[in-house]
């Protein structure tokens, strides 16, 4: 293989370009008509209202602080996440605490959270780990249970459902990832889902600064001179440029779907009956996969990434614990074997509505013969 199978990929095309050209032939790039109608068919896509920000960073920052999460708060996440999750957290000035993860799902063990749980902790984040959602019910009925409040994020699971109810349409708040190489994308940017008016209004506020019911104004191609601020804000809005994009990648998700799904069921097909290989408990009738994540039972994940890559294959690793980094490192913390001993398995195979069948039958052959030559 000459070219570089890539391990994900934005896909565009012209109906994207076109609407960008719309925004810029009428100078108006910031928020805007085209933030607030991709909001409403966001909101209609859900059923329930959707805010619109710069990153899916921004959306769980501002949802922990619209939930009045702030400093002596804890809350519980598990440690195999993308950074931003905890970042997110600490963000607010709360501390987040590691908790370990369900081998067969790489989501959080809620029976693991529950020893971790204290007078501070006050919310919970399930991550839907490439795509799949784990045992949300079990995380509700914890959180029920002892008064905490539900982040998802869901920056992986998109357009995905979890017993057959669309993510983002129930629970508490959902937030989503609309970076480049996700379900859908805008370029960058995040969306804040939920059915809590004071989570939404605040969360609409403080993207801009933190200024009251500058969102409508916006809209218009207008801004608020004569307002007043009551909490802290940051500059987290959406701008027309990337809602343009994700207006018309919104209208393509029905065929990035089918694309995501046939690749992974090749994957699973071709690499089910590899002994060195676990895959992940998943129904892909369910989600749509953002990324496709393998378990090598022998561990040694970045020597495989390393020959893999000399074969025009590029892998990923997601991801690296966060109660490993030098920020979130706690003295005296429980420890986290399982998680620890999942890291180095963990390994992560191109997927993108571009990837081509030969490309994943190329994937297959050449990962099981490097498996085979690093016993």
């Amino acid at each position: 293989m000459k070219k570089l199978i890539r391990l994900s990929k934005s896909v565009i095309g012209e109906a994207e370009k076109n609407a960008v050209l719309g925004v810029l032939d009428r100078e108006f790039l910031g928020m805007g008509k085209e933030v607030q109608e991709f909001e409403d068919l966001l909101t209609k896509f859900f059923g329930r209202k959707a805010i619109c920000v710069n990153t899916g960073t921004a959306a769980l920052h501002l949802a922990l602080q619209s939930l009045g999460v702030g400093h002596g708060d804890e809350v519980l996440v598990q440690s195999i996440t993308y950074l931003a999750t905890f970042q997110a957290i600490s963000a607010t000035g709360a501390k987040p605490i590691p908790c370990e993860i369900n081998p067969n799902t790489i989501t959080i063990d809620v029976d693991d959270a529950k020893k971790r749980l204290t007078d501070k902790t006050k919310v919970i984040i399930p991550v839907h780990y490439a795509s799949g959602m784990g045992e949300l019910d079990k995380v509700y009925n914890f959180a029920a249970d002892n008064g905490l409040r539900v982040v998802e994020d869901a920056a992986h699971a998109f357009g995905c459902y979890y017993k057959e109810r669309k993510v983002g349409s129930f629970g508490d708040v959902a937030c989503f990832s609309l970076v480049g190489t996700k379900n859908i994308t805008s370029g960058e940017g995040g969306v804040i889902v939920t059915n809590d008016n004071s989570v939404t209004q605040k969360a609409s506020d403080a993207r801009l600064l933190g200024v009251e019911n500058d969102s409508e104004k916006r809209y218009t191609g207008e801004r608020r001179y004569d307002f007043d601020v009551k909490y802290q804000g940051w500059r987290y809005h959406m701008s027309n440029i990337m809602a343009a994009i994700g207006i018309e990648q919104l209208k393509k998700l029905p065929q990035f779907s089918l694309s995501r799904k046939y690749i992974a069921r090749r994957y699973r097909r071709m690499l089910e009956p590899v002994n060195s290989i676990e895959l992940l408990d998943q129904d892909i009738n369910s989600i749509i996969p953002h990324i496709f994540v393998i378990k090598l039972k022998r561990g040694n994940n970045e020597k495989v990434r390393e020959e893999l890559l000399k074969r025009s294959i590029q892998t990923g690793i997601h991801y690296y614990p966060n109660h490993l980094l030098s920020l979130y490192k706690k003295d005296g913390a429980l420890p986290l074997p399982i998680t620890e001993e999942m890291y180095p398995k963990l390994l992560t195979l191109p997927i993108h509505p571009d990837l081509r069948s030969y490309e994943v039958d190329y994937i297959c052959e050449n990962l099981i013969e490097v498996l085979n030559e690093t016993k």
